[in-house]
């Protein structure tokens, strides 16, 4: 599908491609980024393209310009943002509902907010920030992000806009990106479907690009795992995608480990709601304190889905242990990093048996896997 915009935004670098030449051409990259660790004992499985009209969540930038409010995308390699009306990304609610958002931000930032400077009270308008957008199962969540507090007459922006569209449910603000989020209004609470269960989502939290990718990323993973039994290591859980789809296998315990306590405080609910009895949430930084050796040798298997630094000193502590896993499912958003990451297991006894490339972010340089290894 063709972009007006493609030159000058920063998302869809090869949008100007022949969909097969595109094709030809990122499974040409990743396998050259693999070459390393690929051995003739490894089977490269076809790629998998999630389309055009799926992403169901985004990061949009805003600023006030002369000509009034841009939205959009910032472009290659630079703070300019560039204005869109739409992008072929989006999964068409999302593109319905940018006329909203930038009229719900026009009206903030028209409107001013006092703050404290020395003994004075001054009055200032937001310039710029952003704003997120997702699309859950139920309606569209949105989290807006600039420095500065929220005044009164804003809520009652917020609060007046959010009764015109149907679609949306829940608005939050907060001021950064490690700040904690405040909901505004939340008219229903947003939840995605996850295997058979129903999860409510906190505002701002990371979910796969797209539901198509999430069922592409967890249907290889059930693939690798489900002969297995005992415990498995659910290792950068996040909401945990791979959890509830693990914890429905016969005669397993899944142990779920992640540093934001955030999205742990959300999981832990869930498995409540849910009635879920299999599934043990552990709060800790994976990069600092990985899981050691004591704790390795009780479990069966793992799958581990890092942030795109990897997971080298996860990877370490698995290739050193004595009683290793039998078997190690990794998902990565960096084959780069991956590479790092197998080599270790590589080194420490594991054979890399079959990966897959998962492309959930077309026409653009990245590109996901899944990785099976056997000890």
């Amino acid at each position: 599908m063709s972009c007006p915009k493609f030159e000058a935004c920063g998302g869809c670098r090869y949008r100007d491609m022949r969909y097969d030449n595109y094709c030809q051409l990122k499974q040409k990259h990743f396998i050259d980024t693999l070459s390393p660790i690929i051995s003739p004992r490894c089977k490269i499985n076809q790629p998998l393209f999630i389309p055009d009209k799926t992403r169901r969540r985004a990061s949009l930038a805003f600023e006030i310009s002369k000509s009034g409010l841009i939205l959009g995308f910032n472009s290659q390699a630079s703070h300019k943002i560039t204005n869109i009306q739409s992008c072929p990304l989006l999964t068409p609610k999302l593109n319905k509902i940018l006329p909203f958002v930038k009229g719900l931000l026009e009206d903030i930032c028209q409107t001013p907010y006092n703050i404290k400077k020395g003994k004075k009270q001054i009055s200032a308008n937001i310039t710029k920030g952003d704003v997120f957008i997702c699309e859950a199962d139920n309606g569209i969540d949105l989290v807006l992000e600039y420095n500065a507090p929220l005044s009164l007459e804003q809520r009652m922006i917020i609060f007046e806009k959010s009764q015109t569209d149907n679609d949306v449910i829940r608005i939050s603000h907060r001021k950064d990106t490690f700040s904690s989020t405040e909901t505004i209004i939340e008219k229903i609470t947003p939840f995605i479907k996850i295997g058979n269960y129903e999860v409510m989502i906190p505002a701002g939290t990371f979910l796969q690009p797209s539901a198509q990718g999430q069922e592409t990323l967890t249907g290889l993973v059930i693939k690798y795992m489900q002969s297995v039994q005992g415990n498995i290591a659910d290792l950068f859980c996040g909401v945990g995608t791979f959890s509830y789809f693990l914890c429905d296998l016969s005669d397993v315990k899944i142990t779920a480990v992640d540093s934001s306590k955030d999205l742990l405080k959300g999981f832990n609910d869930s498995i409540n709601r849910n009635q879920i009895k299999n599934i043990q949430i552990i709060n800790k930084n994976l990069f600092k304190y990985p899981l050691d050796a004591a704790e390795l040798k009780d479990f069966s298997a793992i799958v581990f889905d890092p942030p795109r630094a990897g997971a080298s000193a996860q990877c370490k502590e698995i290739a050193s242990a004595p009683v290793k896993p039998e078997i190690i499912v990794a998902v990565s958003c960096n084959p780069a990093t991956f590479v790092n990451d197998a080599k270790m297991l590589i080194s420490g006894g594991y054979n890399l048996k079959e990966v897959t490339m998962v492309d959930q972010f077309i026409y653009s340089d990245h590109s996901e896997l899944v990785a099976f290894f056997t000890k």
